[in-house]
């Protein structure tokens, strides 16, 4: 027991006048693994407290992701203080990760920067429907390093930070879920072009999900190659393009049975092909005459 206790009380790490023990970087250990689990375990009671209060996903996110680092950044010191370690100790080691950030850390500070920028300033938060080149999705949260989106096809997309501060993204719900989306149809020449606003005009109106207000409008777009065209725009609230294409899709089907009903024809592309007799049967009479030279 004696012969455990001087190995315990055995001086490993010596820097000036302090004398790190065994039983020191043992008590170190357990007392970090200890107090980072609470830190752990408190930040999630923090966010369920949070959840149950009026706070968005994107602040508890930010609150909770704060709370963790200020926590362990704490514990860090206390477990200097507690192995009797100056920071004078650590002078030259941080002038070396200064130099490795600065060399080799770049895009990742970058990141991780350009988060807390996203959750500070909130041009984007989570569940908001972004547009980034080719890719459309929502936000599912907003880490250190990049950022999850989960794709319309459903597949998730993982975005580095600095993408989203350095490059255009188009966010349709920063200020609120108002779009505005269109329907564009064709009608055959001759029809009633009054009548064909009325039925449009009905068809939005029947829509529960389109907004009185801003109003819905028709537009007699083009006289088109083989059909008058009219374009119906419509407001709605939607924070995604799948709700936009289900919203587009219901009204089609009522534009199709209302137009149904009165005998309104939706056209179809076709081409008007003429025909001169005339040459046809000059081109007859000259074969004919070869025919007969030929049995002459």
């Amino acid at each position: 027991m004696e012969q455990l206790k001087n190995i315990l009380e055995t001086p490993l790490i010596v820097y000036g006048d302090t004398n790190i023990t065994l039983m020191q970087i043992l008590s170190g250990i357990v007392f970090t693994v200890v107090a980072g689990l609470f830190v752990i375990w408190s930040s999630r009671l923090l966010r369920l407290r949070l959840q149950k209060s009026e706070f968005s996903p994107d602040v508890i996110q930010l609150l909770t992701r704060g709370y963790l680092i200020i926590g362990f950044f704490v514990l860090f010191f206390m477990v200097l203080e507690f192995l009797d370690v100056p920071l004078a100790a650590f002078a030259f080691v941080s002038g070396a990760v200064a130099i490795g950030v600065g060399f080799g850390a770049q895009n990742i500070l970058n990141n991780f920067i350009s988060g807390w920028i996203l959750m500070w300033e909130r041009p984007i938060k989570i569940g908001d429907f972004l547009e980034l080149g080719d890719v459309r999705g929502t936000v599912e949260s907003i880490d250190t390093r990049s950022t999850r989106i989960r794709r319309v096809d459903g597949v998730h997309l993982l975005v580095p930070n600095s993408s989203l501060l350095e490059n255009t993204v188009t966010n349709w719900t920063l200020i609120d879920r108002l779009v505005r989306t269109s329907v564009v149809v064709g009608v055959a020449y001759g029809s009633d072009v009054q009548r064909v606003r009325e039925l449009l005009n009905q068809a939005a109106s029947e829509q529960t999900d389109v907004l009185k207000d801003p109003p819905h409008n028709v537009l007699f777009d083009d006289f088109g190659d083989s059909a008058l065209v009219f374009t119906l725009d419509v407001w709605v609230y939607a924070g995604a393009e799948r709700g936009l294409r289900v919203i587009r899709s219901e009204l089609r089907f009522r534009i199709d049975q209302l137009f149904r009903e009165n005998d309104v024809v939706i056209a179809f592309p076709q081409q008007d092909v003429h025909v001169d007799g005339s040459i046809l049967l000059s081109h007859a009479g000259n074969k004919a005459d070869q025919g007969q030279e030929a049995s002459s």
